[in-house]
């Protein structure tokens, strides 16, 4: 590929990711996001945690965002219970070997799973057969379900209380969009649960 190709496809890339972003500006949009991180929040107040999971990328995604919560965002303060279903091989392996792959996140959701808890499916595609089960599991143990997917998610869409539907079918896009927004939950759940606590030890310091 010759450098000015090369540019023209980075700018155009640029550009879709742009305007994918620009739609999460509309009010469903915000509203959505917004009721899930208010759900987490009561959630975690109730002792309650978050459960994410997702193949590939979104494996990789879930992981990211568990760690988020376990660690810290953007200022130190208590951990907050999270965990990715994809994190322990040899459950996903075990349960894909001796049942079906479809079971992998389902059969993990039973055992750690409970009411109250907040369960995020994530899958680009939407119609991923282990994530769909999963979210059929969170809702017989009294989770709370979300899904984080693309234009064509309305599979998940039909398991969730809330679904993040970016309007897309390109995966690195839908990516892109579902990480900001999960970056931004992360952020309004840190700052309702610990933003008065942050605020306080800053004023102990100052004086």
């Amino acid at each position: 590929m010759s450098n000015q190709l090369a540019v023209q496809v980075i700018r155009q890339r640029v550009r879709e990711s742009i305007a994918l972003k620009e739609a999460l500006l509309a009010d469903e949009c915000t509203q959505q996001l917004a009721a899930i991180a208010d759900q987490i929040v009561a959630s975690a107040r109730r002792g309650g945690k978050v459960v994410l999971f997702g193949n590939g990328g979104s494996a990789a995604d879930a992981t990211h965002l568990a760690a988020e919560f376990v660690g810290r965002f953007q200022f130190d303060r208590d951990p907050l219970p999270a965990l990715s279903l994809s994190d322990n091989g040899s459950s996903v392996t075990a349960i894909g070997n001796d049942y079906a792959y479809e079971l992998t996140f389902a059969r993990q959701m039973r055992a750690l799973g409970r009411p109250g808890d907040v369960a995020i499916g994530i899958s680009t595609s939407g119609a991923s057969p282990n994530v769909l089960e999963a979210l059929r599991a969170a809702r017989l143990c009294g989770m709370y379900t979300v899904g984080f997917t693309g234009a064509k998610g309305v599979e998940m869409a039909k398991l969730t209380e809330v679904c993040v539907m970016l309007p897309s079918t390109i995966t690195a896009r839908i990516q892109e969009g579902y990480m900001l927004y999960a970056h931004i939950m992360c952020e309004l759940v840190e700052e309702e649960l610990f933003g008065a606590q942050r605020d306080a030890a800053r004023l102990t310091t100052a004086a």
